[in-house]
């Protein structure tokens, strides 16, 4: 009858442990059945279930092993109804819970295991996707927009995902954390189109607001312009209404505008890793194709889709060509796109901040609202809203030091 054990070891981490453990187990003629081993702050855990098919001493093997390795081991037994409890556990779905903060206080993991917990979920892994920080105290390159990142895995059997994400939406705000809780999948790590809204995600300014404020109808401009973003107003008919505004604008401006046009935090950063890694990627924006053009070029973008201005004589006409990009093309246009590139939608990932991105995020095997209003925020599957859009890259699973700047 086949014994099975759960080896544990803890201690200094120093070379050859693994293989001392592993020749005890071997010389004991055990079987390994399941193994994971992580060093946190110096100090190494293992634990390895192993089966026994004959009868020997493998408990004063380790024990001997141990004094030798300067490790504390146990060997504890387990039954074959926790074994079989543990096999079907090990097949129940996983969840990929990611906190993201400029700095993670200590009480949201208590917080978080509450919410698990309420749910029927077991925290599997926890580890840190984010860089350490300096011992001095200072603030390292760029912090800003890294920020704080920790990834848990989650198993249990199938929750109220949207439950889930509510309460987890209405607890990072609590806190000021991002709480993002995507199903884990093949694809997640295949990712390989990235799909992005201009105005307000890529750069921190909305062009059509800048472009009347130029022209001198900032203020109608702007409330037609907040409303919809809030999703109060169809897009289609107030951008016609704020473009009909803007008629006589002469081109010049445009020019001077695209100059100054702020980046938005990180975003350099994302682009230069996500180009690095070969993602293809793409702006997708209400926005205009001038302005557009311009990130393209400053940045690196492969595609570039948004409105385009109509000039006559050197001056805005206050109409567009159609057809209008609004939230119906979005959508539309990502998956043409992928299905040109030979991706699935799984292999998507969409980033905007708007109700007009709505259906666009939720047709990306990724959907990211990025410090958007509250009403797309509580919509969409996954928001950051705490750090620079380079947190983008945490939610794709990547550790700060698989990312490290080659050119530093």
């Amino acid at each position: 009858m086949t014994r099975r054990l759960l080896i544990r070891a803890t201690g200094a981490a120093r070379p050859g442990q693994l293989a001392g453990l592993g020749q005890a187990m071997a010389r004991s003629g055990a079987r390994l059945l399941d193994i994971n081993q992580s060093v946190t702050f110096g100090m190494v855990s293992l634990e390895a279930l192993v089966g026994l098919d004959r009868e020997s001493d493998l408990e004063s093997a380790l024990s001997a092993a141990g004094d030798t390795l300067g490790l504390e081991i146990q060997a504890i037994q387990v039954s074959a109804e926790d074994y079989q409890r543990w096999s079907v556990q090990a097949s129940e779905p996983r969840l990929i819970l990611t906190l993201l903060a400029p700095h993670l206080p200590a009480g949201i993991l208590a917080e978080v295991g509450a919410l698990t917990a309420e749910h029927g979920l077991t925290v599997e892994l926890i580890h840190r996707l984010s860089g350490r920080e300096p011992l001095d105290g200072g603030v390292p390159r760029d912090h800003h927009t890294q920020g704080a990142c920790v990834e848990c895995w989650l198993r249990g059997e199938e929750v109220d995902l949207d439950a889930l994400r509510e309460k987890a939406l209405a607890l990072g705000a609590m806190h000021g954390v991002d709480i993002a809780i995507q199903e884990d999948s093949i694809w997640r790590r295949h990712r390989r189109l990235v799909c992005f809204d201009m105005d307000s995600t890529l750069i921190k300014a909305e062009v059509i607001d800048e472009l009347a404020r130029r022209h001198g109808v900032y203020d109608e401009v702007a409330e037609i312009t907040e409303r919809a973003m809030r999703g109060e107003l169809d897009f289609q008919q107030s951008f016609r209404e704020r473009m009909a505004k803007l008629k006589g604008l002469d081109e010049t401006v445009l020019a001077e505008i695209a100059d100054t046009l702020p980046m938005m935090d990180g975003v350099e950063r994302l682009m230069y890793h996500l180009k690095r890694l070969g993602y293809r990627t793409v702006i997708l924006s209400g926005g205009f194709t001038y302005f557009a053009r311009h990130l393209q070029e400053k940045l690196g973008f492969d595609e570039v889709h948004a409105n385009e201005l109509l000039i006559e004589n050197g001056k805005v006409t206050g109409e567009v060509r159609e057809p209008i990009l609004d939230a119906n093309r979005k959508a539309a246009l990502l998956r043409e796109i992928a299905e040109r590139e030979g991706l699935t939608l799984e292999q998507t990932i969409a980033v905007g901040d708007g109700a007009n991105d709505l259906k666009m995020l939720a047709t990306a095997g990724l959907g990211i609202a990025f410090r958007a209003k509250p009403l797309v925020r509580s919509q969409a599957r996954q928001s950051i809203s705490t750090l620079g859009i380079d947190a983008v890259l945490y939610l794709m699973g990547y550790r700060q030091v698989d990312l490290e700047d080659e050119r530093r």
